[in-house]
């Protein structure tokens, strides 16, 4: 018994050391949690408010309650003066154009800031960026006074024309620092095989930088879509964005602001951008860390 208990020992497998508990990963979700609720909280309370009864605007209760649908229902009734549907047309119209016209100056710009070599390239890069820092209520009065002359004041393309100056320094500066990262071998390669530089140009450049020009749009867009300071001089009833027309919004009741409607407006404006990035969010992704290489 002694020699088969002994044997027994002696071919048991030895115990694995427990590894000790990772405090450091604990404090990593920590912190994620935080910043996850930090960000979360103000669209969770506006949809709250958006779907709650006007009589309870005030609850401060932080859960769904007297929940109605009357406050979406005002925020579309033309008969109180609110056109909303117009003006989510208008901020598609504006956000679209704004974000075409500005890829497709960018990425030239943004190719030939990375690939090509002339003088004073590296200055032409330091404005662009100055521009992007350019206060823009700095230009609200001389845009204002501009397109009042030359009778633009309340057309789409007095709203246009500035969103492609503020977006357009964004879009240069990241796709130049894709173009100078992706190695120079891709398109000589291209060239070697018979390509113009041009098609070279188009046919491996583009498609590997796909990833960041989607991302950028992304980013262009929502930049378009939020921009309230210029639309709010430069529009008018029949051009007025959804950022200014929840401004100036009318509710149910005279002198009383309706915040429920405002709320409920606020979510169907920031609806289309929720889905944007949930449907698009590993492009997002794959723009924002992809390298040349793939």
């Amino acid at each position: 018994m002694s020699t088969a208990t002994a044997s027994k020992t002696s071919t048991a497998p030895a115990e694995k050391p427990k590894r000790p508990f990772n405090w450091g990963s604990l404090r990593t979700y920590i912190s994620a949690v935080i910043i996850l609720i930090w960000c979360l909280a103000p669209f969770y309370w506006m949809l709250v408010t958006a779907f709650r009864d006007v009589g309870y605007t005030f609850d401060t209760t932080p859960f769904f309650t007297h929940i109605t649908w009357d406050n979406f229902a005002t925020v579309f009734d033309e008969s109180l003066g609110n056109h909303f549907g117009r003006n989510l047309l208008n901020s598609l119209i504006v956000g679209a154009v704004t974000t075409v016209v500005a890829l497709l100056v960018g990425v030239f710009a943004a190719y030939a800031l990375a690939r090509l070599n002339f003088r004073f390239k590296f200055v032409v890069l330091g404005f662009i960026l100055g521009a992007s820092m350019f206060p823009g209520v700095a230009l609200v009065t001389p845009l204002f006074q501009l397109f009042t002359n030359i009778g633009w004041f309340g057309t789409y393309q007095a709203l246009i024309i500035p969103n492609i100056s503020f977006v357009l320094p964004l879009t240069v500066y990241t796709l130049t620092s894709f173009f100078r990262e992706m190695p120079w071998e891709l398109e000589e390669a291209a060239r070697i095989d018979g390509c113009t530089q041009g098609q070279a140009f188009r046919k491996v450049i583009l498609p590997l930088a796909a990833p960041a020009t989607f991302t950028t749009a992304i980013l262009a867009f929502i930049a378009s879509w939020n921009e309230f300071l210029i639309a709010s001089q430069l529009s008018n009833d029949s051009t007025k964005t959804v950022t200014v027309a929840i401004a100036y919004f009318a509710g149910a009741q005279p002198h009383q602001e309706p915040y429920t409607a405002v709320m409920a407006a606020g979510t169907v404006v920031t609806i289309p951008l929720v889905i944007l990035v949930l449907v698009f969010q590993r492009k997002i992704v794959a723009g924002l860390t992809a390298g040349a290489v793939k």
